[in-house]
């Protein structure tokens, strides 16, 4: 019976965390498009032009550390409403910034939506908590379909308010570039978004506490690296996030670059943005029946083929294939090494588990962010030749993850002869 009441709970705690992402994950599709565009307007080096976006990642990676024991102690609904705290702060920031033409505070306000963007990586987590083993990897599969809805609303309001500068609620109050809008929407969802937070049911801190002071101390961090499940699990969500994340950094500077519209890179953005959710769907099926590290393996052959479709050429076309596979290749990658990372540690071992793993993947996509815009802008002499150098960047990093995959599942065979 307690199985069912879990399962109960965390099918509505689901539904709460789907519409958190419709609302406040909008607004990443938003300023991945725009982050490369305003940084590019205020940067007084064009290889920096992407710098905001990485400073989001950094944000994210260097909060995961303390947002992961922080929910430990006082439960993941205080995270999640500090998280959006944070990204309306650095929405606010970055209209500041944008109005007084200001690209050091542009990084700043970046580094508060960071913030946010920590929190909403433990949404997968948080259905996990109370959901049974058999219906954990569906469960966090279902939580990232809301990121469907976040493509839709993102790129498609970003198209709505990019020309808009005037605010007639605001005293007739005219902005000085189109981007300022965009933040000024994004304050407002973050905003809207909060109240869901409150129709979660989730443990508290105080039970989180007292559960874990039931139970034997768990592995150290250090501990936790030494399993070949847990470093592998790490291992090919970090691949399969930092490769998603330099070839999208880059993308809508190089639709752009190739001479298409701002209009055509929010379109672009929006298929990835659904090639990378639509598949939730079905991904949570696929790993209960095939296993994650089959499904991480799909994941990083599809991403492969991302790459091929890139290099084969700059037609529209190729950027619309390419970054939907990218998309595609990042859900399975990332929603398996997760599903895998998950049945890898206790209960008392969430909060350092979990923190360890954002804190190492989020550091390897600030990395990979930082390096999108050198890659496209400074390693070649046009758009066309800076797009071919960041797909093949993804070649030797797709080669150690799948090396990875492949040592974890010898090794495995090899334990399992052992004691047969």
């Amino acid at each position: 019976m307690s199985l069912v009441v879990s399962d109960q709970k965390t099918r509505r705690n689901v539904a709460v965390l789907v519409a958190a992402q419709a609302i406040l994950g909008a607004q990443l599709p938003m300023l991945f498009v725009i982050g490369g565009l305003a940084g590019g307007m205020l940067a007084g080096n064009i290889c920096f032009a992407t710098l905001p976006i990485s400073l989001i990642v950094f944000g994210s990676m260097t909060t995961a550390p303390w947002m992961s024991p922080l929910m430990q102690r006082r439960g993941r609904q205080f995270g999640f409403m500090v998280g959006a705290i944070g990204g309306a702060i650095g929405a606010v920031i970055g209209a500041y910034a944008l109005f007084v033409s200001s690209f050091t505070l542009l990084l700043v306000g970046a580094y508060f939506t960071g913030i946010y963007m920590s929190a909403h990586g433990f949404y997968r987590f948080a259905v996990a908590d109370t959901a049974s083993e058999e219906f954990r990897p569906k469960a966090i599969s279902y939580v990232m379909t809301g990121g469907l809805l976040a493509a839709l609303i993102g790129p498609q309001l970003n198209k709505l308010v990019f020309d808009v500068t005037l605010l007639p609620v605001l005293g007739g109050v005219f902005l000085p570039n189109p981007f300022i809008a965009t933040y000024l929407c994004i304050v407002a969802m973050n905003i809207v978004g909060m109240f869901l937070f409150l129709l979660l049911d989730l443990p508290k801190g105080a039970a989180l506490q007292n559960q874990s002071s039931q139970l034997p101390v768990g592995r150290t961090r250090m501990q936790l690296l030494r399993s070949p499940t847990v470093l592998v699990s790490i291992l090919c969500g970090m691949v399969a996030y930092s490769l998603m994340n330099l070839v999208m950094t880059s993308t809508p500077l190089a639709v752009i670059g190739c001479g298409f519209t701002s209009s055509n890179a929010n379109d672009i953005v929006s298929v990835h943005v659904l090639a990378m959710f639509i598949p939730s769907f079905f991904t949570g099926h696929l790993i209960v029946r095939f296993g994650a590290v089959r499904i991480i393996a799909v994941g990083l052959f599809v991403l492969a083929l991302a790459g091929m479709v890139a290099l084969s050429g700059v037609a529209l076309g190729n950027f619309f294939l390419s970054l939907l596979l990218l998309g595609i290749g990042w859900n399975f990658g990332f929603i398996g090494a997760t599903s895998l990372l998950a049945s890898a540690h206790t209960a008392e071992e969430r909060g350092n588990a979990q923190g360890m793993n954002d804190m190492i993947v989020f550091g390897c996509v600030t990395l990979a962010s930082l390096a999108s815009g050198g890659l496209l802008n400074c390693s070649g002499g046009t758009a066309v030749q800076g797009w071919s150098t960041v797909n093949l960047a993804m070649i030797p990093f797709l080669l150690i993850a799948c090396g990875a995959l492949v040592w974890l599942v010898t090794g495995n065979r090899r334990t399992a002869d052992v004691v047969s």
